[in-house]
């Protein structure tokens, strides 16, 4: 017996008639009949009682009636929610993000995607890039935004923007009325760096190391605007994405091109290849990749 066939045997027992429940599902009476005929040997339990002319429950009819009310309310309850799922009425995101790429690029975005999809809920993770794409990896989190490259055997990706890293330095540092500067000129510096769970904390140490030196870290933070404020009270250089220079305080610090070589900066969008994604994690991924590029266009003008 299958759900089809037990709502066939409910409307039976509402309609206390072969015919009428026949009529009410847009069946032949043979074979609603047939269907009940089939449920009773199944069972080896007799339903309704046929003796008169307007039938009527048995005990085991009425048992099966009573139970049988429960399955299929929670069967009509489960297509609708799956229904809802489909629609984007509900849902629930987990997205990695680190701090310095959130409060620059994600407002604006999750504010047009809860405007269009109110009832689904995003949970957000403050993360390095690192921990961000060691979760996403793990399925702790469905989706993640990260410094690229990544692992394209294990990840699907896109990326929405790309940029170099710029020098910050104190107004009264000896660079810092320079038109650029060349990365092996930082070898006496005092560094102020991301902590080590951030990308750009290997990404700066190992150009560092490829230029000739090993940088002289004297300070490691979280937070895009403690590093600045460090370099600001004239207790090291740092080295940021153009997008967070824009965020600095010009007034106390200095942001010189570095160059010979530049460090590039390039953001994406992460989630595995191999696991599911829901109807709203899809949506998402779909929704940003189309607005993503006109914001960060906006921002670089």
């Amino acid at each position: 017996m299958d759900i089809r066939h037990l709502q066939y045997f409910m409307e039976v027992a509402r309609h206390r008639s072969f015919t009428k429940a026949a009529e009410f599902l847009y069946i032949t009476q043979p074979t609603i009949s047939k269907t009940i005929k089939n449920i009773e040997e199944e069972l080896d339990i007799v339903l309704f009682d046929r003796s008169s002319k307007k039938i009527e429950l048995t005990d085991a009819g009425k048992i099966m009636f009573e139970q049988g009310q429960h399955i299929v309310n929670s069967f009509q309850n489960l297509s609708s929610e799956l229904q809802d799922l489909q629609n984007l009425r509900k849902g629930h995101i987990r997205i990695g993000l680190p701090p310095m790429i959130g409060s620059s690029f994600f407002p604006e975005v999750i504010g047009q995607f809860h405007q269009q999809y109110p009832d689904v809920s995003i949970q957000l993770f403050e993360d390095g890039a690192k921990k961000v794409e060691l979760d996403v990896e793990s399925g702790l989190l469905d989706i993640g935004v990260t410094v690229l490259p990544t692992n394209d055997a294990l990840f699907h990706s896109f990326s929405f923007a790309q940029e170099n890293l710029k020098l910050l330095v104190h107004p009264t540092h000896t660079l810092a009325k320079r038109e650029s500067v060349s990365l092996s000129e930082l070898e006496d510096e005092l560094f102020v760096l991301f902590s080590e769970d951030f990308a750009l904390h290997d990404r700066i140490i190992s150009e560092c190391v490829r230029a000739g030196f090993q940088p002289h870290i004297v300070y490691e933070s979280s937070q895009w605007d403690l590093i600045s404020g460090m370099v600001a009270a004239n207790l090291g250089i740092a080295l940021l994405p153009e997008t967070i220079c824009r965020e600095v305080d010009a007034s106390r610090i200095h942001i010189v091109p570095l160059v010979n070589p530049s460090i590039p900066w390039q953001l994406g969008m992460i989630w595995r290849k191999d696991r599911y994604q829901s109807f709203a994690a899809q949506e998402w991924i779909q929704f940003t990749q189309k607005i993503l590029m006109g914001i960060w266009n906006n921002k670089g003008e």
